[in-house]
């Protein structure tokens, strides 16, 4: 029994060594063997992404796009790779639609529609065709002309980072800056929904002055949706912008979403509409209305101001002896930021 034992872990002790060293041998070869297996995998990993891009192409009715130097982004048909499957899951009919950008008569799509009507789609849509389109893929379009684009920026969705101290707004500026601060002409900026988490004008205010940043300093083909209406009159007032709109169709206290982007503003967001398709009681809605339209006879147009050069103090302008004693009487150390913007406004409106 004794030497038979001893036989045993003999035999399990070479066995551990016979297979470290024929582990030791195939990986010695295969170190001498390391560029072509390289090479092999990088020629398997090639056929792999072409021939997926070929059998997708084939089986959705891609197209071949064309690239130019002019700078025209022009797609005719143009359809969202994923929602079109899913649509189609659900027995549904995915809505193609045509973009039309270039770098001088429009270059800057302001975007205004319906909740729902389609506007985030046509969005992602455009971004997605541009960036299948470059790393070599057909598209899922009738055509597309594009040109090269050195970045994509977008600023969809709404999220926080309550971790880090970032509010939803919070991050939605970050990213707005980085966007401001980084695009270049030859970029394609995506822009949905900029200054919704903050009050209205608050809002408003930072959406315009995104547009006329965009335009003036950045000049990239850029897609701008918004439920901001009075944004549209920048079409009027600013060369390379253009409005367009997803179209609906009213049948009495009923719409439908005919999620067709076409030119033009549109005229209201139909907000409570969609609240009431998500089932909100009728009684909230009701109450909806008559808070919108008591709203709508009350609301003022809001006109943003012209460019000004910057304001130059007056040297012999004489300031009332009155305003001047009280703003010496002030005391600022107690004064809070709030009651510091109410006394201003005041002074202002003595002004006139």
């Amino acid at each position: 029994m004794k030497e038979l034992e001893s036989k045993i872990l003999d035999a399990e002790d070479k066995i551990l060594t016979i297979e470290r060293e024929l582990f030791t041998a195939v990986r010695t070869f295969a170190a001498t063997q390391a560029e072509r297996i390289r090479l092999a995998a990088n020629a398997v990993a090639e056929l792999d992404l072409t021939a997926g891009l070929a059998q997708v192409a084939a089986q959705n009715r891609y197209v071949r796009p064309q690239f130019t130097d002019s700078g025209e982004l022009r797609i005719v048909g143009g359809r969202h790779p994923v929602i079109e499957k899913l649509a189609e899951r659900d027995a549904q009919r995915f809505i193609p639609n045509d973009v039309s950008l270039n770098t001088q008569s429009e270059f800057l799509g302001i975007i205004t529609g319906p909740n729902m009507g389609g506007k985030s789609t046509y969005l992602r849509q455009t971004a997605l065709i541009s960036i299948l389109a470059q790393l070599g893929s057909f598209v899922p379009a009738q055509s597309a002309t594009l040109p090269v684009v050195d970045r994509v920026f977008t600023r969809i969705g709404a999220a926080d980072n309550l971790a880090r101290g970032r509010s939803t707004f919070m991050v939605e500026m970050t990213e707005t800056a980085v966007i401001l601060n980084t695009a270049t002409k030859n970029s394609l900026i995506i822009l949905d929904e900029i200054g919704r988490g903050t009050a209205t004008y608050d809002g408003l205010a930072l959406a315009w002055a995104v547009v006329e940043h965009v335009h003036e300093r950045i000049g990239a083909r850029t897609l701008f949706a918004t439920h901001y209406h009075e944004l549209t009159v920048l079409a009027e007032r600013l060369r390379g912008v253009c409005n367009l709109h997803v179209s609906v169709k009213e049948a009495g206290d009923q719409i439908i979403f005919l999620r067709r982007v076409e030119p033009g503003a549109a005229d209201k967001s139909y907000g409570i509409e969609v609240a009431r398709l998500a089932a909100l009681p009728s009684s909230v809605i009701e109450r909806a209305r008559e808070i919108l339209a008591l709203h709508e006879q009350t609301e003022e147009t809001v006109v943003a101001p012209p460019r000004q050069a910057p304001m130059q103090i007056r040297l012999f302008e004489p300031v009332t002896g009155d305003l001047a004693a009280r703003i010496r009487a002030l005391k600022l150390d107690e004064l809070r930021p709030i009651e510091a913007l109410q006394i201003l406004a005041t002074l202002q409106k003595e002004l006139g």
